[in-house]
């Protein structure tokens, strides 16, 4: 905790300057500051020792123990807002205003921060939906996924909506957006060179090599398409092979965020996490 608290109970500027992290994606780059709301997503980011700028509470509530100790421990300055305040900050009713709403600061978009041992990262290229983005999130974190990239044009992994479907996972998978395929494939091939021979595989249902017989024990880049027209032809003409998954049934295709949750899977089967011991039993929510 730093400093004094501070009492915000109108709009002003400061409020003003959060609200907008909200809905508008350049003000949110510009500040490279977003919006953190729920107990699980501001816990995670406080574990994974995220920068927080600011920690946000109800004035005159009651804390719990859980709020209490992330108000004394997280970084960052403190302010007490009017309860409809905060509330609107939450995008909840204003008759029941959260415990806490956190303001974090976004990680670099390095690649480099994707250079770890055994690696298995996952690009999902232009996704329109941050829904989809922050379940492909929570798949990554689930199945042993080291990295994400968001390549092109696409939805913003900060947004509040990607950050709640995520359900916390962004803080705990590092997540770097790049302009163009061609910065992530100059970064393979520098990659290696310097000795981690990647795989580039795609998903498309039309794919030539059925998931079950694709190695994906070594250094792995999996490329997700887009969620309606799949992948660039960037991307295609990249890939060192297209996987399919076996279906039965009418669908013709997956949800792009459903079929990359198959092959992370797929993938740590594998590895052979999933047979150590300490594997959790899924949950779903």
């Amino acid at each position: 905790m730093t400093g004094r608290v501070q009492r915000i109970g109108s709009r002003n500027a400061t409020f003003q300057q959060w609200q907008a992290l909200l809905d508008n994606r350049t003000k949110r780059h510009r500040s490279a500051q977003f919006v953190v709301q729920g107990v699980r997503p501001i816990s995670i980011a406080l574990q994974q020792g995220w920068d927080f700028a600011a920690l946000l509470r109800p004035t005159g509530a009651r804390p719990s123990a859980w709020a209490d100790q992330v108000w004394r421990d997280a970084p960052g300055d403190r302010y007490e807002l009017a309860p409809d305040l905060l509330a609107e900050l939450a995008e909840r009713d204003s008759d029941e205003p959260p415990e806490l709403v956190a303001i974090v600061r976004m990680s670099p978009d390095d690649l480099d921060r994707l250079a770890v041992p055994d690696p298995l990262i996952t690009v999902f290229d232009r996704p329109t939906q941050p829904g989809n983005l922050g379940t492909l999130l929570r798949s990554i974190d689930a199945f042993g996924g080291t990295g994400l990239v968001v390549s092109g044009h696409a939805a913003d992994p900060y947004d509040p909506r990607t950050v709640r479907a995520s359900t916390g996972s962004i803080f705990a998978v590092p997540t770097v957006r790049v302009s163009s395929a061609a910065e992530v494939l100059d970064w393979v091939a520098a990659q290696r060179d310097s000795g981690t021979a990647y795989t580039i595989y795609g998903t498309d249902e039309g794919g030539e090599s059925d998931l079950r017989k694709v190695d994906l024990t070594g250094p792995t880049l999996l490329v997700i398409g887009n969620e309606t027209r799949g992948l660039s032809r960037a991307w295609r003409d990249a890939v060192d092979g297209v996987v399919s998954i076996p279906m039965v049934g009418t669908a013709s295709s997956l949800n792009a965020a459903t079929a990359g949750s198959i092959v992370l899977h797929e993938a740590l089967r594998q590895r052979g996490q999933s047979s150590d011991g300490n594997d959790q039993a899924a949950g779903y929510r």
